[in-house]
């Protein structure tokens, strides 16, 4: 009962399979043309960004019609794609999250990296770390998987960078270096230098607020490093110059803190191209101006003035954040209260208002110095609190990180069993329809093996047919021209000769008296030479050979008359009448016409073409063919391994000749034959 339930179900299987198959032979090429055009038109930056939208909405429409999961995750990339330049994040991570749950179900899994990738990218740049670090974290174990070491180290620098806002230095410490690891095992790009410069700047802002100055100093100096490799690197030079000033400041060494921001306030044109960063590093040398004991006062207020004008100008909160801080600090070192008390209530309100916690502490301090009574202790007791607050956010720091990471595992436990049981279910299922296939495979494989022997064994009959009926040409063109020899010699040495004799005779008579029998000799005579001169001529007229081969060229013709019928392609056929045919050997001119026939069935497969035009010259002794369409064309580089490019290929090397193919995309193709000829 079993192994009959079996048969029948492997038999509905395989009638299944049969009648699929053949629509899928005749859509598959169509199928991938739509939607390659598609996808093509949808990032075509000449079409308006509307249009270019519907295309890629289109494509993703056609994808779901085809229920082809591959597809419609291919479609709902490209779109995405279109979100992400147009800077519509939201819609970006949604369609990742919808090629996540396709990937997920087809065991995709280069796609599931990739789309975890992306979403956690998205609460990064919302600085949701807590979520981006969970969807890192499972997207850097698959690409360890896939052994994708740069996909991996750039998770890990996002992941080092996380840690390094929420203050897990030593976590973030650890990761960076990790990555370095990794971006050093690849090729040095300005792609991998412009991460490794990153990491080793984040490690020595890592270093410095952990007070380790000489690290600092060290990890910056190879970021520097870094960026005179780089092609790009002008402003991450700037960077690092500017970094080491700070360290340099922290050092004590004003000096050299001084020289530093000097060298990066003195690059040209860098306050037109980023006023932001000439607004920090002028805030910046002047605090550390006013640091030494023998300062002009005047100048460094003009310093701080113009930053804090220039950021002002900017709208720009971050960078006067910077200015203001350093103003507060300044003034206050400077007895000047007031001004200090002026700057430090507007440093508070910008790091309220930019969520800089660091900086809220600086200026709840200062405030709390400047400001006596209750007002003062007011701020003390809020800056206690907050720093009591913020200790206890980075003593959980870690404990957090790892409790992402063991839910995360935790999870994907309980997904694997559930698959495991998922998977017991099916696994007979699975072995039977496997089974099946295999056998309907093995049949489609025997007949497939069947046509090409066919196909073989017919294309051996149409040579040899054609090689007898050249042949059979050849012994006729012979047994014409050895019968024009033959009337040749007859009217030469027969009808020639006789009447020779004759006008010998007659002129005999000349000397015979008589005017009336001269003047008739004389008459015959002349007649006689007229007809001696007829019949020379003929003579030679017959004994030239006229111009055999001419039957090569009827075929070729009769060729390109029917197939480019039968394709419905408009035809130009051209040659010249100096190739003397019978002196070619047959193996090329069967060659020469099979790659005509070739080339016009790819013409019609391929080219989408409307006229052909073919036509032969000779050149220096050489043959030459050559076959122009107008159709689509095609790149010649990556094209070179098709089967009748390799053809026509084969044939030419067979024949000793020469082939080069020029075309175009979309304008057409021309395929220009060359064979040696020896006349």
């Amino acid at each position: 009962m079993f192994v009959k339930l079996i048969r029948n179900i492997a038999f509905l299987f395989f009638v299944i399979i049969t009648s699929g198959i053949y629509a899928q032979k005749s859509t598959r090429t169509l199928v991938n043309d739509s939607l390659t055009n598609l996808f093509d038109l949808s990032k075509d930056e000449s079409k308006p960004l509307s249009d270019r939208f519907d295309y890629a909405q289109l494509a993703i429409d056609y994808s779901y019609q085809l229920s082809k999961d591959s597809l419609l995750i291919k479609s709902k990339k490209n779109l995405a794609l279109l979100f992400f330049e147009t800077e519509n994040y939201e819609k970006y991570t949604q369609l990742n999250r919808e090629t996540l749950e396709i990937a997920k179900q087809i065991g995709d899994s280069t796609t599931m990296a990739s789309s975890l990738h992306n979403i956690g990218w998205y609460h990064y740049l919302n600085a949701k770390n807590d979520s981006a670090y969970y969807y890192y974290s499972k997207a850097i174990k698959l690409y360890k998987l896939q052994k994708n070491i740069k996909q991996e180290a750039t998770i890990l620098l996002g992941i080092a960078d996380i840690q390094e806002t929420e203050k897990d230095y030593i976590g973030s410490e650890e990761n960076a270096v990790e990555a370095i690891k990794l971006f050093l095992s690849l090729p040095k790009d300005e792609g991998v230098l412009d991460q490794l410069w990153t990491l080793n700047n984040l490690l020595g802002v890592i270093s410095l607020k952990l007070k380790s100055y000489d690290k600092a100093l060290e990890y910056h100096e190879k970021a520097l490093s870094i960026s005179e490799e780089m092609k790009n690197g002008y402003y991450l030079r700037l960077y690092s110059i500017n970094n080491e000033a700070i360290v340099y400041r922290m050092l004590g060494d004003l000096n050299k803190s001084i020289i530093l921001y000097q060298q990066v306030i003195n690059e040209k044109n860098l306050n037109s191209e980023d006023p932001s960063f000439y607004a920090l590093t002028l805030g910046n040398l002047a605090y550390s101006k006013s640091l030494k004991e023998n300062k002009d006062i005047d100048i460094i207020e003009n310093l701080f003035e113009q930053a804090y004008k220039i950021s002002d100008s900017l709208n720009d909160d971050i960078t006067k954040l910077g200015v203001t801080i350093d103003m507060s600090k300044f003034y206050l070192a400077s007895e000047q209260k007031d001004l200090s008390l002026k700057y430090a209530n507007e440093t508070y309100k910008l790091s309220k208002e930019t969520s800089s916690n660091d900086i809220v502490l600086e200026s709840l301090f200062l405030l709390a110095k400047l400001k006596e009574g209750d007002e003062g202790k007011a701020h003390l007791n809020e800056y206690i609190k907050l720093s009591d607050s913020l200790l206890n956010v980075e003593r959980n720091v870690r404990n957090k990180f790892a409790r992402i990471e063991l839910e995360t595992d935790q999870l994907e436990e309980a997904n694997d069993k559930m698959s495991e049981q998922l998977i017991w279910l099916l696994v007979i299922s699975s072995g039977l329809i496997v089974t099946m296939l295999f056998l309907y495979i093995l049949v489609k494989q025997r007949e497939r093996n069947k046509e090409l022997k066919f196909e073989k064994d017919q294309q051996k009959a149409n040579e040899d047919i054609y090689n007898l009926m050249l042949s059979q040409q050849d012994k006729v063109d012979e047994a014409r021209a050895n019968e024009k020899v033959r009337i040749s010699k007859e009217l030469h040495d027969g009808i020639l000769g006789r009447l020779f004799g004759t006008r010998l005779s007659l002129d005999s008579y000349n000397f015979s008296e008589g005017k009336d029998a001269i003047n008739k000799r004389a008459t015959y005579i002349s007649e006689l030479k007229i007809i001696e001169d007829d019949i020379r001529k003929v003579s030679h007229d017959l004994s030239t050979d006229f111009v055999s081969g001419s039957g090569f060229m009827d075929i070729v013709s009769e060729l390109i008359e029917k197939q480019t019928n039968a394709y419905q392609l408009e035809s130009a056929f051209n040659f010249t009448d100096d190739i003397h045919w019978e002196t070619v050997p047959n193996k090329s001119k069967i060659n020469i016409y099979r790659i005509i026939q070739e080339s016009l069935q790819n013409i019609y497969k391929h080219a989408n073409a409307k006229a052909v035009k073919i036509s032969f010259e000779l050149k220096n002794s050489v043959i030459c063919l050559s076959i122009i369409d107008d159709g689509d064309g095609f790149d010649v580089n990556k094209s070179k391994k098709g089967i009748g490019i390799k053809n026509i290929n084969s044939r030419v090397e067979e024949v000793l000749g020469e082939v080069q193919f020029h075309s175009e995309v979309k304008k057409g193709t021309e395929v220009i034959i060359t064979i040696p000829y020896k006349n």
